[in-house]
């Protein structure tokens, strides 16, 4: 497989949450604004690429009866230098995300990619598929937090959109709003992705 079309599979064909719906937990519940999506996403995808490329190096040595508890100290040695990282430096934003830095260790994405391609390839195009992914889980929570931030509280990032007298629609940055956006922008690529099919079958 080429670098294009890993980079390209990751962000677009097989999206981690729009696509396979994999990392529901933070998805729904760290989406209330745009700078926590972006960090959350962000901290995911610097676990995803540097597990995936460790887990690629060590991969031919690690016996396969305790390979998922390898990967799990692996991922775990990452999230733990990006958890530190972040309350040293962005002391704010770690506390926003509370314990959703710490889940990412058992999260699934994550997981699912030690598995299914770092345990199989080589260690570049293992990276390569973490970063893929992690950026588009990163797109996936930037568009549901913006959406999210704008009903619910009228801003981008924190700066108002639709002025003093725009009333917010509080149940946007409630959780069931978080399922009513995520199911809005799954229909909507749904819609899409059906339509460009029909126009590829009618050539």
């Amino acid at each position: 497989m080429r670098y294009r079309d890993i980079f390209k599979n990751g962000v677009i064909e097989e999206n981690p949450t729009f696509v396979q719906l994999l990392g529901m937990c933070p998805t729904l519940a760290v989406t209330t604004s745009v700078s926590n999506s972006i960090g959350m996403g962000l901290s995911a995808t610097f676990v995803l690429m540097c597990s995936n490329f460790v887990i690629s190096l060590v991969r031919k040595v690690i016996p396969n009866k305790i390979r998922i508890a390898a990967y799990i100290v692996i991922i775990a040695t990452f999230v733990s230098i990006i958890e530190m990282l972040l309350k040293a430096y962005l002391p704010a934003l770690s506390e926003s995300l509370g314990m959703f830095v710490p889940l990412i260790v058992v999260n699934c994405i994550i997981l699912a990619r030690a598995e299914s391609f770092a345990a199989k390839n080589a260690p570049l195009p293992s990276a390569l598929d973490g970063i893929s992914m992690g950026l588009g889980f990163t797109g996936a929570l930037t568009i549901i937090g913006a959406v999210r931030e704008l009903l619910g509280n009228g801003t981008i990032l924190g700066f108002s959109i639709f002025g003093a007298s725009y009333n917010p629609a509080l149940i946007f940055i409630l959780p069931p709003g978080a399922f009513l956006v995520l199911g809005m922008i799954i229909a909507v690529i749904n819609m899409i992705t059906d339509k460009k099919n029909t126009k590829e079958a009618g050539k």
